[in-house]
């Protein structure tokens, strides 16, 4: 598999054994904020942490040769309000806060899965874990055969073989938090009697903030859920619809799940091989929407092909994706800004996460379009900071957006073991752009009031072209 295959992601698989039972885990939706009781003492089993990244932001075509993180701990509690100085937490890698693991985030390309180990076993007391967290070393830490050399956690970037640090603030003491609300079913369950395996993911390349003055920042993005480590996995082929070939150009494939509001968000995401082969694993159990996308090599775009109801283990087989119109024609340009301010109408720094949706009307779902993958859109969805400027206005922080996407509709199929017929729902696309706000270096934590914004929707002309998008506006920010 080529490096272009790579899926954005870490996996941190605990392998709960002899008396474990982790319960049926399905969609990474979003929890409540229940307690449950202390672990019971009666029941402990054991568990083993590993990791694997394969990311869409590597280099060549991607900006980073490598992202080092230096890990301190793997902790879990049953409560999914436990602060960070609270009892209760239990340390599933002990040997990591005296021998701190360095790890290649883009490294071991031509492993789809598990690549590396974290800790030794560790008993874990049967109770539902509402809340994980992963600590990371301080900058400043003093790390055996630092990878680095400068600080414990940085970037490599592509172009230049240049270092830089990458910023850390709670991460480094509080931890990279999953909240059961990240958590498929809200939680995992143990008890007595089954192995199970939960899976930790990672998208490393939406984890990464440029910031305003060129520093690069780690804005965590996890989920987690159940996965089985041996047959877990979604996989297909993606050909032009027109020729019968793999799309020369780059081809990004979307899976997807819907959150509380009912909206697909990415829950990982991957670039399609030579062979325009791709392969999610492992994944969490439950049912899943794949989003299709490419850009051929003279700037052509393909509009999305979008395959429903896909559970894990089964094989999507072969996908059309279907060119559209000539060239400048068939992708737009939706350009527009990001502002926030605090409860006192004064400019603040806030973390945005900004999307572009599209509502089919078929079923009515709302799904995430990624960006037309290609040297500027490393990455599905983009990661914006907001700051001061003098282009800002008055009483806010801002920061300005250029998406590139496909100006044709989508195409959409149900799954089907016999194979996916795709059907065209619209000759055009219409987009909405999200944005959700979260407190930068939080580890994840919700900003602002409310803390998710939407434009009006926008339904594109025949010729595709440049749009100017409303602006999204975050008030009552920390």
């Amino acid at each position: 598999m080529d490096s272009r295959s790579r899926a954005s992601r870490v996996y941190w698989s605990l392998f709960f054994v002899s008396t474990l039972l982790l319960a049926g885990m399905v969609a990474a939706a979003c929890g409540g904020n229940s307690t449950t009781a202390a672990p019971s003492s009666s029941a402990t089993g054991t568990a083993n942490v590993m990791l694997s990244d394969p990311a869409t932001c590597a280099g060549p075509t991607g900006p980073f040769a490598h992202v080092y993180i230096t890990i301190t701990d793997v902790q879990v509690h049953t409560s999914s309000t436990a602060g960070d100085n609270d009892g209760g937490w239990s340390d599933l890698t002990p040997g990591l806060s005296s021998q701190p693991k360095q790890i290649d985030l883009l490294g071991q390309a031509n492993n789809q899965c598990f690549l590396a180990t974290l800790g030794a076993t560790q008993q874990l007391q049967a109770g539902k874990y509402q809340q994980i967290r992963l600590i990371l070393a301080d900058n400043a830490a003093t790390v055996p055969n630092n990878l680095c050399g400068r600080s414990t956690n940085c970037v490599v970037l592509a172009a230049d073989d240049s270092e830089h640090e990458l910023l850390l603030s709670s991460e480094s003491k509080t931890g990279l938090k999953i909240p059961s609300g990240q958590i498929a079913s809200g939680g995992f369950t143990i008890t007595a009697g089954q192995t199970k395996d939960l899976d930790i993911d990672f998208n490393t390349c939406a984890s990464i903030v440029i910031q305003g003055n060129g520093q690069y920042r780690l804005k965590p993005v996890l989920h987690a859920g159940e996965v089985s480590t041996t047959s877990t996995s979604i996989n297909g082929k993606v050909l032009d619809q027109a020729t019968g070939n793999p799309v020369n150009g780059e081809v990004t494939v979307a899976l997807e799940q819907k959150d509380a509001n009912g909206v697909d968000r990415i829950v990982m995401s991957t670039l399609a091989g030579n062979d325009g082969a791709f392969v999610f694993c492992p994944i969490p159990s439950g049912t899943y929407n794949i989003v299709i996308d490419g850009e051929a090599s003279d700037g052509t775009g393909y509009q999305p092909s979008i395959i429903t109801g896909i559970a894990n283990g089964q094989t999507v087989g072969t996908v059309n994706l279907y060119r559209g119109l000539a060239g400048a024609a068939s992708v737009v340009q939706l350009s527009g800004g990001v502002t926030s301010q605090n409860s006192a109408n004064q400019g603040t720094i806030a973390d945005v996460a900004v999307s572009a949706l599209e509502i089919v009307p078929v079923g009515g779902t709302t799904y995430t379009i990624p960006l037309l993958p290609n040297a500027q859109q490393p990455v599905a969805t983009l990661a914006l900071e907001t700051g001061s400027s003098s282009s800002c206005s008055a009483g806010t922080d801002c920061a300005t957006y250029t998406m590139l996407l496909p100006a044709g509709g989508p195409y959409l199929g149900a799954y089907s073991a016999s194979g996916v017929s795709l059907s065209q729902v619209a000759p055009l696309a219409t987009y909405v752009i999200d944005g959700l706000a979260f407190v930068p270096s939080s580890g994840g934590a919700v900003d602002c009031s409310p803390p998710e914004q939407q434009t009006p929707s926008y339904q594109l002309a025949a010729g595709g072209g440049a749009v100017i998008i409303k602006p999204l506006a975050f008030m009552q920010c920390q």
